[in-house]
């Protein structure tokens, strides 16, 4: 699923009225969640943390910043925290499946649109930024507020988006994609904090000074230090001593965690306290986490311990947690710390419990029906190959394929997850189709808009099995693989796996078959039945030499 965070910085702190108008409006929208109101009585600001699909993102911060234009008048705002505007900063950052370079497309969108139609003018910022003096916002932000009125009127500082006037309501606002920020403490078993000082310095990206042979720092013909880098790129450090847990920590801010990843930061820091007498004894992430971060400490660890990694991702962020000993001051809640969990979760169904999904089929209601069981027919079938996997991978006689049987593994794994969403989707598209069908039909009007959101109701009824029947066809293959490559004592296992991708397949066509004959569109139709031909013809080739590899090596 696309997720993107969206941290804008409203200036007001103070009345809490106008903040709860704000983030309603944010909240207002659609599979959005709000994950933080943070607000500053001295700095007179509040921050705002919430996180959704991207088109979602664009409407909720658009809402947001229109009201806070609404009710935030900048010629009497005052506070310690710099700021240029009622919003003075909106960061988007990519949290799933979304690119850096994804999310500055959205945010020159959303600039545009503030820009255009609430007469306030934009600067983009960080990766955003046309020119490399505006990525640093403390660059657009200098002067302030007070400073905008003349400064706006400079060649330099033309907006991005919007008129050269200023705008003495609402000022001016930043708006720009940055990286994931992930706040992360390492902790030492001393109190020293001179250690973890030492430390810090020589594993940020600035570095320390350089000295010469009697210690005393370089510089340049300028005046400035000359630094010696730190090992860790985009990484900023600091060394502290926290008396409530009575220990030392590295406090880091990884900038870009795809660059610099919480393991190699925590591998690092091992490293530089053996070299001098000291132990990490665990660490801590401070606030939010991307799933994907853990996601590769988890299988960082599980390579350096020679496990198998198709395993279920939980498992996996499982391995994370006690390898970097985040639980060692305070528990860490993989369902609440990491981003993408705190998603108010829309997949009814695959969260039943298996009796309760088979009660919720079984009654006198059509949906969930075919489509969403021949979907968890194949998520078991991909389950059954990635335990297959398992039970292969590093045992005696196949250690040889430990590679190949783990990609399978994988795979599998990615194919279940992708399969076990088409259960809930499949019931959903089945109600679009009922909820079109409700819609008025007393006038011509009324009767044509019906028409069509029925016959667009009915193409995704329509598309949802056949993504169906393209992954488990993906799955089939896969079994057959397994059958090669895998523990001969599990052949039976592989074999259920293919009798249950073909299920899924022929479950799906037949859900295909029975919504094309409402279809108006006849071209539309013809290209369906040609796809979902081809589909079927390769599956039951596929199936019957799978069979027959399987028939043979169990008499």
């Amino acid at each position: 699923m696309k997720l993107i965070e969206c941290v804008p910085n409203f200036s007001e702190g103070t009345d809490f009225s106008k903040i709860d108008k704000i983030t309603s409006e944010i909240s207002s929208v659609s599979n959005i969640e709000l994950l933080d109101v943070d607000a500053g009585k001295d700095t007179n600001r509040t921050v705002v943390t919430f996180i959704g699909p991207p088109e979602d993102v664009i409407v909720a911060a658009f809402k947001g910043i229109k009201m806070a234009a609404t009710l935030i008048d900048m010629r009497g705002h005052s506070g310690e925290h710099p700021r240029m505007g009622a919003t003075d900063v909106c960061p988007l950052v990519p949290v799933s499946e979304v690119s850096i370079d994804e999310c500055v497309k959205y945010s020159k969108v959303l600039a545009k649109k503030v820009a255009s139609e609430l007469d306030i003018p934009v600067y983009l910022y960080e990766e955003s930024a046309n020119t490399e003096h505006r990525k640093n916002l403390s660059n657009i932000r200098k002067g302030e507020y007070e400073g905008f009125k003349e400064k706006i009127k400079s060649s330099n500082w033309v907006p991005d988006y919007g008129k050269t006037i200023f705008n003495e309501e609402s000022g001016v606002t930043a708006i720009g994609a940055r990286n994931f920020l992930i706040a992360y403490n390492i902790n030492l078993n001393t109190r020293d904090k001179k250690i973890a000082t030492d430390i810090a310095l020589d594993i940020r990206e600035a570095g320390r000074a350089k000295r010469d042979k009697n210690r005393k720092i370089i510089r340049k013909k300028d005046g400035s230090i000359v630094k010696v880098p730190g090992s860790l790129k985009e990484t900023k450090a600091v060394g502290w001593y926290i008396d409530e847990y009575r220990k030392a920590q590295v406090s880091i801010n990884l900038t870009n965690y795809t660059v610099t990843s919480i393991e190699s930061a925590f591998e690092e820091v091992r490293k530089q306290a053996n070299r001098r007498g000291v132990r990490v004894t665990g660490s801590e992430i401070v606030g939010l986490v991307p799933k994907k971060a853990l996601l590769s400490a988890g299988l960082f660890y599980l390579a350096k311990q020679n496990r198998c990694a198709a395993i279920p991702d939980e498992e996996i962020i499982d391995i994370a947690i006690d390898s970097l000993g985040l639980n060692e001051i305070v528990k860490f809640d993989q369902h609440r710390a990491i981003i993408e969990n705190r998603i108010k979760n829309k997949n009814q169904l695959i969260d039943l419990k298996v009796n309760e999904f088979l009660n919720e089929v079984s009654v006198d209601t059509p949906a969930p029906g075919g489509g969403s069981v021949s979907a968890l027919s194949g998520s078991l079938a991909a389950s059954l190959i990635s335990m297959v996997s398992n039970l292969t991978f590093g045992k005696k006689g196949y250690t040889d394929n430990n590679l190949i049987i783990q990609e399978i593994g994988m795979s599998a794994q990615n194919l279940k997850k992708n399969l076990l969403l088409k259960v809930d989707e499949d019931t959903r598209a089945f109600n679009g189709i009922l909820s079109a069908f409700r819609m008025p039909k007393n006038t011509t009007e009324d009767q044509d808009a019906r028409n069509d959101k029925i016959e667009v109701a009915t193409k995704y009824a329509i598309q949802v099995p056949l993504s169906i029947m393209q992954i488990s066809y993906k799955t089939l293959l896969l079994s057959k693989k397994i059958i090669k490559w895998g523990n001969q004592n599990s052949l039976s296992d592989a074999g259920v796996s293919v009798e249950l991708s073909m299920a899924s397949i022929n479950g799906a066509y037949m859900n295909v078959l029975i919504n094309l004959k409402d279809i108006d569109d006849g071209e539309y139709a013809q290209k369906i039945l040609k796809k979902t031909k081809v589909i079927m013809e390769k599956s039951l080739n596929e199936a019957t030499a799978a069979r027959k590899k399987i028939y043979k090596k169990l008499k």
